[in-house]
């Protein structure tokens, strides 16, 4: 499968975001047992992420197959980490979502997405890229880690 990538037409890329949002969904809740599943889901958390874009001058890009399916997204933005972060590294990109429709992965469309946000983020002179995953999610792992991501922080959840 051959892919190019592109940025965001809205709204006609809406409803393909929608059924990117359940697709994340349904796959996270195969690790974490606290991903809504509902058709809402999709509908509010598109407009949370296109509020983002706008808030934090972001980008949404597209991946595409030779025959123009939607494959995969990205979402970026930037954004400023805590006042304890040096001035000079603060302000950095944020991949806030990534995802590739399952006949699609592992043909390097999610590692092309990561690109572009990179491509983006050098653009604007941010000196990092920062990403979140649920630390078992070992294949999106494996990506990040590959394509040089290291571990920065790490999130503990502990049930109540």
């Amino acid at each position: 499968m051959l892919f190019r990538s592109r940025e965001a037409r809205l709204p006609q890329d809406a409803q393909t975001f929608r059924s990117f949002i359940l697709g994340s969904q349904q796959y996270e809740s195969a690790i974490e047992d606290d991903r809504r599943l509902d058709p809402a889901v999709g509908d509010e958390y598109l407009e949370k992420l296109l509020n983002d874009v706008a808030k934090y001058e972001g980008k949404i890009f597209v991946a595409e197959s030779d025959e123009g399916a939607a494959v995969g997204w990205a979402v970026v933005l930037e954004q400023d980490n805590e006042v304890f972060v040096v001035e000079r590294l603060r302000r950095h990109g944020y991949l806030s979502e990534l995802f590739v429709v399952e006949a699609a992965r592992g043909r390097g469309v999610g590692r092309a997405l990561i690109g572009a946000c990179e491509a983006w983020a050098r653009g604007r002179g941010l000196p990092h890229l920062i990403l979140t995953t649920l630390s078992g999610n070992t294949r999106a792992r494996a990506v990040y880690e590959t394509g040089g991501f290291r571990a920065y922080a790490v999130t503990f959840l502990k049930p109540l």
